[in-house]
């Protein structure tokens, strides 16, 4: 590697480093600014509990509150225009690096409201919504890829509208995840969309796996359940890889290509380490290939720049074992269809817990906002 820093190297390699974290303190300060300088980011992702986090912190956000409560502002228009001023931004700050790679990166992400998970038409508009509010080319519209997503992913695709699909835990669903991006495409391409200006990535997620699965096989008890701990959400992760490389030299692909679409990147979510007996660096140093994303809390992101070891692609020949690795799970009693279905479950769970959290902090806020008057 040619590379001096870790996240250099990762760069390098082929994975697009992005940070899982937004707020208007990073913005205005600069902090965000700085991880593009020295840590190589090129984009970001937010989703429903970092915006929750963001917004009931300090006091970033009290002159913007002042002036929505001044024009009597409801809170679910609070929260839009709160959210999406965070997101706009950011998207100004990597506009440079989105021109420099065609698209690819310099992305910013904003979830559709999570209580519409289950509502296709409800998905749909909200994306259209936020798009058209946050006007820029290098905005993803994540949707979570519930079976009732697949089709907004799909139709929201149609209208040239980047989509970053989020909470992917199983194959099965990732494969469908795909299938919905190349209808998306195919429909872009029929509504006479320039394909170019389209990209989108697949969030598949990791350590949540893990958190489950090891669960487990705490409770089973035996040594060679305990041999298994820490190793389905890399396994898992590393199959998704195999159904991408699969999926994306298809002769449908390829037609695709030809008219200028951009293929569905992987994107690594959920990276940061559980569990503290295991590295803190496993999912990001462990899945490394080309033509991915790995989206990372800020512990991550320093851990790796700090102590990370690439050593080049780490996913290339592990199929083999990682089949053989969920078999095993399979044949001890862990249900790998069970986990997956669970934790999207409680994923959509606590980003709508979140959310509600984050309407009743603005609800409160608004009504102790000293009002002040816009001018006409």
């Amino acid at each position: 590697m040619s590379a001096t820093t870790p996240t250099a190297q990762l760069s390098e390699a082929g994975v697009s480093i992005w940070l899982d974290d937004l707020s208007r303190d990073r913005l205005n300060q600069g902090t965000l600014q700085k991880l593009i300088d020295e840590k190589n980011v090129v984009g970001v992702t937010t989703n429903p509990s970092i915006f929750e986090a963001a917004i009931t912190k300090g006091h970033a956000y009290d002159e913007q509150l002042q002036e929505l409560a001044g024009r009597g502002a409801d809170v679910e228009t609070a929260v839009f225009e709160i959210t999406t001023r965070d997101v706009t931004d950011g998207c100004d700050l990597f506009a440079p690096i989105a021109e420099a790679t065609g698209g690819q990166d310099g992305r910013v992400s904003i979830e559709v409201d999570p209580r519409l998970a289950r509502d296709t038409d409800g998905t749909v508009a909200s994306a259209k919504k936020l798009s058209a509010k946050v006007n820029r080319g290098n905005v993803y519209i994540k949707i979570p890829a519930t079976v009732e997503g697949l089709e907004a992913i799909s139709a929201t695709l149609a209208e040239g509208i980047s989509v970053n699909v989020t909470l992917i835990f199983s194959l099965e669903r990732y494969r469908a995840v795909i299938n919905a991006f190349q209808v998306g495409i195919e429909r872009a391409k029929e509504n006479g969309k320039d394909l170019s200006t389209i990209h989108s990535v697949a969030s598949f997620f990791v350590s949540r796996v893990d958190t489950e699965i090891d669960k487990q096989l705490d409770a089973i008890g035996t040594d060679e359940a305990k041999a298994l701990k820490g190793k389905a959400g890399l396994a898992n992760a590393r199959l998704a890889y195999q159904v991408f490389e699969e999926q994306f030299a298809t002769e449908r692909w390829q037609v695709l290509a030809a008219a200028g679409a951009h293929a569905q990147r992987p994107l690594w979510a959920s990276t940061g380490v559980k569990d503290p007996a295991y590295p803190d660096t496993l999912y990001v140093t462990e899945l490394v290939a080309p033509n991915v994303v790995n989206t990372m809390p800020e512990k991550t992101l320093d851990a790796t720049f700090d102590h990370g070891v690439v050593t080049g692609n780490t996913i290339a020949g592990t199929y083999d074992e990682s089949n053989e690795l969920l078999d095993k799970l399979e044949n001890l009693g862990v249900s790998y269809n069970a986990v997956v279905e669970k934790l999207e479950t409680e994923g959509l769970d606590k980003f709508v817990a979140s959310w509600n959290e984050l309407l009743g902090h603005l609800k409160d806020a608004l009504e102790a906002a000293t009002p002040v008057k816009s001018e006409a």
